[in-house]
């Protein structure tokens, strides 16, 4: 990123870039959950479309947050269903004291 001096302070900026960076405050990984705390029993197709990341990367993050005790996996028909595990602790350390149904409340 490049910085400039603003002529008003004469103090220096960081230019951000006119495009965007596209980035967010929650990752692919909150936004999967958040999805499946829909309620809704949706494909890894649709959770791609949904999140706006590829299938592939939809059936990774399941794959992490269940070996990661954040989701439970059950099988309906051909189908896996997912359910969210709404007590299971946020992983980093500032928000360790919070549970994933907290970040659930707060976002919906």
């Amino acid at each position: 990123m490049a910085t400039a001096r603003s002529a008003q302070t004469g103090y220096a900026t960081v230019k951000q870039p006119t495009t965007g960076s596209g980035w967010t405050f929650l990752t692919n990984h909150a936004h999967v959950l958040l999805c499946l705390a829909e309620g809704e029993a949706y494909t890894a197709r649709e959770l791609a479309a949904r999140v706006g990341i590829t299938e592939r990367a939809v059936q990774a993050i399941l794959a992490d947050l269940t070996e990661s005790g954040y989701l439970r996996k059950s099988k309906v028909g051909r189908r896996n269903v997912y359910g969210v595990n709404l007590r299971g602790r946020l992983r980093h350390p500032v928000e360790s004291k919070h549970t994933v149904g907290d970040l659930i409340a707060a976002l919906t």
